[in-house]
């Protein structure tokens, strides 16, 4: 069970949280010059501002636990065959980065045998530290957070991302965003996946889904979700895992209303 390899918890979030806000406040600094871009895709950014903050992320988790395997998006990772894993988004929200769009942050998680443990998702413009360890809640910096209440999709203001291939593969992201525009309040699109997740652990959002991410975009996310009391599975309403392409997380009252859009757009 992970919580049996969990014996230095206090070291673990308070180097999660510490390492967070390092590589967040390197961000915050930076933030608005001219940066360096290059191009992983067609419409897929990567600045000279993710590769700072990840090798100041990577070289202090390698530091204190130079057994763990660490896995981040920009590939700065290590590997082994350590049951530890810290999961790395260095930098997520990078076109709104690159472009002087102020809503991005860092992500990061610690996996046991690939089950997320504990997360930190930082947004330093707003200094907004979300925490959570599993079995142990949600925080906003010293404040427990909790999901919504709303019962009711139509009464739901939601949030979601496109996809990378959106230029290629334009229907299914449109088809579904069409439906859930129908069946809400109203939908948000950010461009932060991670802080997406948190604000539906602390009850500005009510839903939210995405296809086609990666473990670093939801791994510390969606156990922010659930551990506010909200619920995290994919499109079908099956268990979440980061390694899963997609991803359904609400409040959890309104769950089912949201997996059954989803079947509606797929019955066409």
């Amino acid at each position: 069970m992970p919580g049996s390899l969990l014996t230095d918890t206090e070291s673990f979030i308070e180097t999660a949280i510490t390492v967070a806000r390092e590589s967040g406040q390197l961000l915050k600094e930076i933030f608005g010059r001219k940066r360096e871009v290059y191009f992983k895709g067609e419409i897929d950014l990567v600045t000279d501002a993710d590769l700072r903050a990840e090798e100041l992320i990577v070289k202090t988790i390698h530091a204190r636990y130079p057994e763990h395997t660490i896995v981040s998006e920009e590939k700065r990772s290590r590997t082994g065959l350590s049951p530890y894993k810290w999961i790395i988004d260095p930098l997520d929200g990078t076109t709104n980065y690159a472009h002087g769009f102020p809503w991005f942050c860092v992500s990061i998680a610690l996996a046991i045998h690939d089950e997320p443990v504990l997360g930190t998702v930082y947004h330093p413009l707003l200094n907004q530290l979300f925490w959570a360890r599993k079995g142990a809640g949600a925080y906003l910096n010293e404040e427990p957070i909790c999901v919504s209440a709303t019962s009711k999709l139509r009464y739901s203001l939601l949030a979601t991302g496109f996809p990378y291939n959106i230029h290629t593969e334009p229907e299914p992201a449109v088809s579904r965003f069409k439906k859930f525009l129908t069946h809400s309040r109203g939908i948000r699109r950010a461009g932060s996946a991670a802080l997406d997740l948190c604000y539906v652990a602390c009850g500005c959002f009510d839903g939210f889904w995405e296809a086609n991410l990666k473990p670093w975009d939801t791994a510390a996310g969606a156990l922010m979700v659930q551990e506010a009391g909200g619920l995290v599975t994919d499109f079908q309403d099956r268990p979440f895992a980061p390694a899963m392409p997609e991803i359904l997380a609400s409040n959890g009252h309104i769950h089912g209303q949201m997996v059954a859009v989803f079947q509606e757009e797929r019955a066409g």
